[in-house]
């Protein structure tokens, strides 16, 4: 899977750090039925975790815009417990 179901300036931000393909972790986040749901994510060091965090909630954090605007309080919550 390509991260071309991601909104554009993200889209266009992943191309320009030369992220080409989803790993099965952030394509397991960008999946129709996990819109608008809180996540448990679980998988091995390097599988590209930190990345579908952000891939999560960006649409909703984006709402649409190319930017996002200084936030006034906190919009998410990541849980992740290091080793």
């Amino acid at each position: 899977m390509t991260f071309e179901t991601t909104p554009s300036a993200l889209a266009r931000a992943l191309a320009e750090r030369d992220y080409k393909d989803a790993t099965p972790v952030q394509a397991a986040v960008l999946e129709p039925h996990a819109e608008g749901r809180d996540l448990l994510v679980s998988a091995q060091t390097g599988s590209g975790k930190t990345i579908a965090y952000g891939l999560a909630m960006a649409d909703t954090l984006l709402e649409g815009a190319d930017t996002m605007g200084p936030a006034g309080s906190p919009l998410a919550l990541v849980v992740a417990p290091t080793r």
